[in-house]
Order: structure tokens, then sequence, then C-alpha cells
């Protein structure tokens, strides 16, 4: 007796086709799995065993044999018991063979033969679409970020038996069939935020561009205040950017019932302590790090100076081509890093250096020199915008009043988006711009020219970096709604360099 049944495996963001063959003969009873199988999956012939059981389904004991294949490619996790128990109990007719082989199956099955949620399942749901199978049999716990994919029956199962009365009967559990897009809400407002007008339209000009930006200054200065309200003026995501980022959480294992899918533009705050492979990702079975859970939105690096060189150096070419690449013997695995980069630091190890609210430093110079180098040049080259944050005395905490609210910012900041959006046809924004983009949309007058070059020449401007301030001038422009960027555009970019000293 010979079934087959169709699942899915994933390495990375890649996911493929596993078919899971079931093999039952007369012999010494046996439940032998093959086909380079994890622990997990080895241990699903007890899961499975019980579950049936558990379900009212009694088999003969016979020698049973299971393969994944490709046999090639390492398999992980639970997600293949419920192929496996379907695979089995087909062989012993309970289940109609003919009635499943368009369909993907994937789930975790427990001892009482109820179906558990599992990781990836949206990869799955697409796989299923791309290579036109009639439906996916899956959790139900999985069932609201499945949804997000259209064009493809989706069928959520609780328990075992759900799994057969569906094929056999056609038989569906009732799940409510709803997405909630709920427009994005935030308790924390720009407002609440006094004085710090410069950072303020860094951050602004930040959201519009998609830029990075560094900020430095002393503690209390309200650096990670300012970058913690960077979201609330970043416009929402839209449909295929929604998907994106849930595909990189749910392989991750970062969904649940509560948010069965990511709504609003991550903000991700590692630890200074944080490791390489948890920055970057990785592991045995590679997952994504925190600049991937980054994607499609904000990562803050605060303190950024504690962080390990090792571990800042691993950001430069994520930062630069938008992707991480995370190679192993056999394969190499490549994950979306597609983020916002906000960084802060104090100027020296005591973080009074230069503050003029009577702190005085205790650092020596070398000590600031060692301090500050932590970050190497060619990262400090990839940030778009500088920004100093002094702290401010007692008595101008009292004399600003309420300052400009995130809503307010926001307006500006989608009227420039749009203008991106129309200008590259929804593909990017400013700073993703290419060499022949700037040429194309950063024309410069004679005087936008002198100037600029004037100070490529005093500030020792870097190739990358001339680069940068366009993307920064076309940015600002299209705050203001200028087609055309001018010498004062130029000047305020000029203007969030970073300057020596």
């Amino acid at each position: 007796m010979l079934s087959r049944v169709l699942s899915s495996g994933y390495i990375g963001l890649e996911t493929f086709i596993i078919e899971v063959e079931v093999d039952i003969n007369n012999g010494l009873p046996s439940f032998s799995i093959v086909g380079l199988a994890d622990t997990a999956i080895s241990e699903s012939r007890e899961r499975v065993r019980a579950a049936m059981k558990n379900s009212g389904y009694q088999i003969q004991p016979k020698k049973i044999v299971v393969n994944l294949s490709p046999a090639d490619i390492k398999k992980e996790g639970a997600s293949y018991d419920l192929p496996i128990a379907i695979g089995i109990l087909s062989c012993y007719d309970i289940v109609n063979k003919d009635k499943f082989n368009n369909y993907l199956l994937i789930g975790e099955l427990s001892l009482s033969g109820e179906i558990k949620k599992v990781n990836g399942i949206i990869n799955s749901v697409i796989l299923a679409k791309e290579k036109k199978f009639k439906g996916i049999i899956l959790p139900a716990e999985n069932y609201y970020e499945a949804s997000l994919i259209k064009d493809i029956d989706i069928i959520p199962v609780k328990t075992l038996n759900d799994v057969i009365e569906f094929i056999n009967n056609n038989k569906r559990i009732k799940i409510k069939n709803k997405i909630e897009f709920i427009d994005q809400n935030f308790e924390i407002d720009f407002k609440e935020v006094k004085g710090q007008t410069k950072a303020k339209r860094a951050l602004e000009i930040a959201a519009a561009g998609g830029h990075n930006i560094f900020m430095i200054g002393p503690p209390g200065s309200g650096k990670s205040m300012l970058a913690k309200r960077l979201n609330t003026i970043l416009p929402p995501m839209n449909e295929n950017e929604i998907i994106e980022t849930t595909k990189i959480y749910s392989i991750a294992g970062m969904l649940n019932k509560d948010e069965p899918f990511i709504k609003t533009r991550p903000f991700r705050a590692p630890h200074h302590t944080s490791s390489d492979v948890a920055l970057i990702g990785g592991g045995r079975n590679p997952k994504p790090g925190e600049i991937s859970l980054a994607h499609n939105g904000v990562l803050f690096l605060d303190e950024m100076a504690e962080f390990p060189k090792k571990v800042l150096e691993t950001m430069r070419q994520p930062l630069e081509d938008k992707v991480v690449n995370i190679s192993r013997s056999l394969y190499r695995v490549s994950f979306p890093s597609n983020f916002m980069l906000i960084s802060a630091s104090n100027p020296c190890p005591c973080g009074h250096y230069g503050s003029d609210t009577g702190e005085f430093c205790k650092c020596t110079e070398r000590d600031r020199i060692r301090y500050m180098n932590k970050i190497s040049g060619p990262i400090l080259d990839r940030m778009d915008l500088y920004v100093e944050v002094r702290r401010l005395s007692q008595d101008e905490l009292f004399k600003y009043s309420e300052g400009e609210s995130s809503q307010e910012i926001y307006t500006r900041v989608i009227k420039a988006r749009k203008i991106q959006n129309k200008r590259y046809k929804n593909k990017y924004i400013n700073a993703n711009m290419t060499s022949s983009d700037i040429k194309k949309y950063c024309e410069l007058d004679n005087q936008s020219k002198d100037i600029i070059k004037n100070a490529s020449k005093s500030m020792n401007i870097s190739a990358r970096s001339f680069d940068r301030i366009l993307k920064v001038s076309r940015t600002i422009a299209d705050l203001e709604g200028s087609e055309n960027i001018t010498y004062f555009h130029i000047l305020e970019a000029l203007n969030f360099r970073k300057k020596e000293n």
C-alpha cells in the first residue's frame, strides 16, 4: 500500500514542495522516517500514533516507511505530522486518496489529535498559489495569517477528524472570515517633545525620504524619545509590504493569535549587548535577525558606540544592498533588510563632552577617540543625516510650549511620499535612488553646484556622501513641493552632514 501527500518546507524565505510518501507492508511492525529528517520529525512517529488512536482510528501493526522527498534537503520542525498521518490513514482506506492530491497539507499534531500552529505558513500559501494548487489545509490558528493571500482556497482545521471530514465529505469548520486593517493609532506624539527643532526637522526629512540618521548628544537630551516617535510620522504599509513583513515574522515564529500579521511598520531596538547573529540573523536553520525584522520599518541602535565593533561592521553590506546573505556549507539564505536606521550615541563614555548645562566631561581625549572609533568611517558614511541633540536646561523646559503634533508632520511626509511614488512609479523612494536616478532627478543650477563643490573640498566629502547629500536635497525639495533642487535645499542638506570633531 503506497500513498503520496504533498506538503512544504523552507530554508530562509525560500519555500519548496515536500513529497511525503508512505508505504505500508506486512512484516515486522515498525515505523521509520527517512529523507534527512531532524529530531522533531523523527519524534513525530509517537505523535502521529497517539493522535490517530485518540481520534478513534486503530490501525493494524505493520511495517510503515515514510519518505520525505527530495531526500537531499534537510527537513526541520513538526509541520509534517499532518501529511504523515493522512498518508497512513489513506493507505488503510480511511481517507479517500483521490480527494487531496491537489492540496498542500501542513500542521503539527498533538497527542489528542488537535492540530497546532506552525511557522512560515504564509510562505507555504504563496507557494501553493504559485504552483496552481487547488488549496491548502492548515491549522486554524494560522488562518488569519494565511488569508492575507487571495485567490486560493484555504481550509482551516482544528483536529485530525476535521481534515478527514473535509477530504471525505467536503465538510468545513466555521471560522470568522475577516481581516481588520485598523488605522495607525499611537499613544506617543512629537508634540510631547519640547524644543529640539533641528532634530525634529531631521526626523521629518528622514521619514519623507527613508534616510538613515545619526543623533549624538548627552544623556537625557531626548534622543531615544525622538527616535521612538519616528513611527508616528511614517506612512502606513501597503498590502505588499504587509505580506513581505509578515513572511519574515512568520518564519521567525513571532506571530500569535492576537497579532496574526504585521499591520504597522516594525520598530526594532536591540540592546547593545546583542550578538552579530542576533542582529544579522543565522543559526543552524538560519532565522532572520533584527535588521530583517526591521524590514519596511525602523531599526533603532541606541548607544551605538557601545555595540561591539564587529557587530556594527556586519551591517555594512545590508545597509548598502538592502538584503542580508547568510552562507552555509551547502546553501545560502537571503533575507530582505530594507529599513531606516536611526542611531544614537553619547559623545564620550561619560556622555558630557561638549555639554553646555554645567556638567563636566571626565574623559581623556584618548577615551573619547577610542569610544567614537568603535563606529567606523564606512558605517558613518552610510548615514544621510547627522544631528547634535543638546540637553535642555530647566528654564528651557518650562519655556517651550507644546510643539507640532505628529499628525501635522505626518501630513507633510505623506505629501512628499506621494511625489516620490509618482516619480518612481511606486518602486522606491529617494533614499534608494540609483546613480542614473540621481543624474536624472537631482539636476543642480550653477549656484548649487558651486556650493556643493566648495563643501566637498572643505568637508572632505566622499563620493558616497556626495550622492547622499543630493538624495537628502531631493527630499527637502519634495517636502516643499519644489520640482527643482535649489541652493537652499543644498545648504540645509549640508547642515545635516557630519562635522569634524
